[in-house]
């Protein structure tokens, strides 16, 4: 199969989705962003890569930190993890305050705005300086040494985070953050700000797709099992409370963020990031669920 010719192919195919979606506003740094950009990338185990469209454009991966970042603190801290977050999908919005209340303070899932922060709280606690470790982390899986976060779009999340403080404070009221809410938060804002491109994405998800095994640095970051358990809850809670639609038609863990981005792995074979930044009503790339859909169709590759 001529990959390169299929993903130019439903470049042009997706291209006429554009305006069914809208850019993320809630965050004004993020609201100024071109709407009309669309990229697509692959890498595989065996070394290969192609890429269209705008895949070599950074954006802001927003939520699809919060894989990598589970990734990194699972690998610290293993099963006790699943203490302070759940692994269920929520149903609810992702920055919901209402399970939490009727949960005890333990979020339903690490996708989720409450779950991420606890375990960049974990991670807090097993790094001190969790974003500098993603960060790095990142730089060397990407081969991107000058990957940064963008301190514009840092500064604007912090400004208009008072729904991701409240849920800090309230999990912290019942025991389930150690660590100051400011010093979360501020790790956690930093994380969401990372810019990528999609290339550099799937680049540096290949371990997920390799059984915790970077093909790029031969670093084994996750055992086989935890490997398993990311890519599970990538499927299941990957997407917001858009789980089910991603399943039924892509069939692949998939983490979205509101800036537009989309990274999946097909376990065995290889990771795919999209990108497009209008967003349908569930915060999800109206462009890059179209691609993915197209590819896993196409193809035959998802793991159903």
């Amino acid at each position: 199969m001529n990959l390169q010719a299929l993903i130019e192919d439903i470049r042009q195919q997706v291209l006429p989705f554009y305006d069914q979606g809208r850019v993320a506003d809630y965050i004004p740094a993020l609201a100024s962003v071109a709407p009309h950009q669309f990229g697509l990338a692959i890498c595989t185990l065996d070394g290969e890569h192609y890429a269209c469209g705008d895949a070599a454009t950074p954006f802001s991966i927003q939520s699809i930190s919060k894989a990598f970042m589970l990734a990194l603190t699972l690998q610290a801290e293993g099963e006790t993890l699943w203490r302070h977050v759940g692994k269920e999908p929520s149903g609810n919005p992702f920055n919901s305050l209402v399970q939490l209340e009727y949960e005890h303070g333990i979020p339903r899932n690490p996708f989720i705005n409450a779950g991420a922060l606890v375990v960049t709280d974990r991670a807090i606690r097993h790094f001190g300086a969790a974003h500098g470790r993603l960060l790095d982390w990142l730089r060397a899986e990407s081969g991107a040494p000058r990957l940064s976060a963008n301190e514009q779009i840092a500064a604007s999340e912090r400004e208009h985070g008072d729904r991701n403080a409240a849920l800090a404070h309230f999990m912290k009221s019942y025991g389930n953050l150690d660590h100051p809410v400011e010093q979360v938060l501020d790790q956690y804002f930093h994380n969401c700000s990372i810019e990528m491109s999609c290339s550099q994405l799937a680049r540096a998800a290949l371990f997920l797709a390799n059984h915790g095994l970077s093909p790029n640095t031969a670093q084994q970051y996750l055992s086989r099992s935890q490997a398993k358990q990311v890519n599970a809850v990538m499927l299941t809670c990957g997407t917001y409370d858009a789980a089910g639609e991603f399943a039924y038609r892509v069939g692949l863990p998939v983490k979205s963020g509101v800036g537009g981005g989309l990274l999946a792995v097909i376990p065995g074979k290889m990771s795919i990031a999209a990108w497009s930044p209008q967003l349908d009503r569930r915060g999800n790339s109206v462009l890059g669920l179209e691609a993915l859909d197209r590819f896993t169709t196409r193809t035959g590759l998802s793991i159903f």
